[in-house]
């Protein structure tokens, strides 16, 4: 018996940090990490709601890809390697979850994004409409 289909969230990580007031005030600010620990805490939360599987994706710098967090969390965190885009990073997973069968929904700003991941079966919204689930 084949397993039954998950719900993947990936959130753009750049696309959220910029597209949420607070969030983008935060990276402007004296102590710009806290923009991405406070994203990474309301995902969290959504994670724990147990509905949703959520992934943020932001680049990275390193030559290896690097990982963050997992299902104990309720939030997986990905850096790109140093040498790919997050772009890159959730339109691979967009492809391979929506393929598998899992319902999955991209959160970005970036249309290119977007209409990638739809391509190959992803839903996608809009930073202003994840903020919503927060």
């Amino acid at each position: 018996m084949e397993p039954a289909p998950e719900q993947l969230l990936i959130v753009d990580g750049h696309s959220a940090i910029f597209g949420i007031e607070a969030l983008r005030e935060l990276h402007h600010g004296p102590k710009r990490h806290l923009a991405r620990h406070e994203l990474v805490k309301a995902l969290q939360a959504i994670g724990d709601r147990g509905e949703w599987k959520v992934v943020v994706v932001f680049d990275g710098r390193h030559t290896e890809r690097g990982y963050e967090g997992g299902k104990e969390e309720g939030i997986l965190v990905v850096y790109s390697k140093a040498r790919e885009t997050a772009d890159a990073v959730i339109e691979r997973l967009a492809a391979r979850f929506s393929e598998k069968g899992d319902h999955v929904m991209v959160a970005t700003n970036d249309n290119m994004v977007m209409l990638t991941a739809t391509t190959f079966g992803a839903g996608a919204m809009r930073i202003e409409e994840l903020e919503e689930w927060f």
